[in-house]
């Protein structure tokens, strides 16, 4: 009887310990995901299309220097922009997507030109300030589905969600010092 009661009590304890590690494990997963939905502007993920990345390709056409991707996701966009020959950052909010995207990077043979960093972009005061100083003259800055509210597109290309502006570096600057 006494040996009964105690397969019960560790058939309960291993229970118990399988649901919780589960638990914990669905809730480490999801909540990169679901985070940003929570907050006051919600920017969930959505993967570039493979339109926009082509209009991203064609606006690098004929250029030189680094790219920087602002939200890259799962990285599509640095990716394509390394195959082309560019040195290429992206940033992005949500952990998981970042680690894919190095995974994506590395897979592709492009991890020493692909570069990602997570970092919250909305905690960064004054964003375009903060890029205008860092960049060299040669940067462009795209942006896939959100410009920048208070630059001027160089180039802008697609239509809809596959709309990508972009921002060359040397003209942000001139038209900074003739404002």
């Amino acid at each position: 009887m006494e040996s009964d009661s105690l397969k019960r009590s560790n058939w309960r304890f291993l229970v118990t310990a399988v649901v919780g590690g589960a638990l914990v494990t669905v809730y480490a997963v999801a909540m990169p995901f679901i985070a940003p939905a929570l907050r006051k502007v919600c920017l969930p993920f959505v993967p570039a299309t493979s339109r926009q990345v082509e209009n991203v390709v064609k606006m690098l056409r004929h250029r030189k220097g680094p790219l920087v991707d602002l939200g890259s996701g799962d990285g599509r966009i640095v990716i394509a922009a390394a195959k082309e020959g560019f040195p290429a950052v992206g940033y992005e909010l949500n952990p998981w997507l970042v680690w894919y995207s190095r995974y994506r990077a590395w897979r592709e043979g492009v991890h020493g030109s692909a570069k990602f960093y997570i970092s919250d972009l909305w905690k960064m005061p004054q964003l375009e300030k903060k890029l205008e100083l860092e960049l060299e003259d040669g940067a462009r800055v795209i942006a896939c589905r959100f410009p920048f509210p208070c630059w001027t597109p160089d180039h802008t290309t697609g239509e809809g969600i596959d709309t990508v502006w972009a921002y060359d570096m040397g003209s942000c600057r001139r038209r900074e010092r003739q404002a």
